[in-house]
């Protein structure tokens, strides 16, 4: 196996060979399926930060923690849910959909999903249009009152 930084997962298949799983690899696959859940804006990078950073789909392990052992692995994810979604039913799904992902991919059972909310993502184009204020039309200046006439 590997040096203590690098804990890979091993399998051992019936062909009297072993598939080995870098930890990379499976924190792949969770940013993956975390990303693909409606209601997730994009992962943070997570507690450490300081902030909550957006990322697109090119650095996927960005927020992602995984634990791996022989045959079992625990999730650590750090995501932004978008403003309006239940945040609960999202992350559940996520929650789900990393933890099929993972075993209908590599095989091994995924014995936790933790998903931390590190914010919330206020898309400008669906919150509501403010309403245009309307132009105030410039008073014209009164006209020149006719002169009253005494009598």
């Amino acid at each position: 196996m590997g040096s203590e930084k690098d804990i890979s997962a091993e399998i051992k298949t019936g062909t009297g060979g072993k598939i080995i799983f870098a930890p990379d690899v499976i924190a792949t696959i969770a940013g993956l399926a975390a990303s693909d859940v409606k209601g997730v804006a994009g992962m943070s990078g997570g507690m450490v930060d300081g902030f909550a950073q957006m990322l697109g789909r090119k650095n996927l392990t960005k927020g992602v923690k995984v634990e791996v052992g022989s045959e079992e692995a625990a999730v650590d994810v750090s995501v932004i849910i978008e403003y309006g979604h239940r945040i609960q039913e999202v992350c559940a799904s996520i929650q789900q959909s990393i933890k099929s992902s993972i075993e209908n991919m590599t095989g091994l059972r995924v014995v936790e999903v933790n998903v931390f909310v590190q914010g919330i993502s206020f898309d400008k184009q669906e919150l509501k249009p403010e309403k245009p204020q309307k132009e105030k039309p410039e008073k014209e200046p009164p006209a020149p009152a006719e002169p009253s006439r005494v009598r």
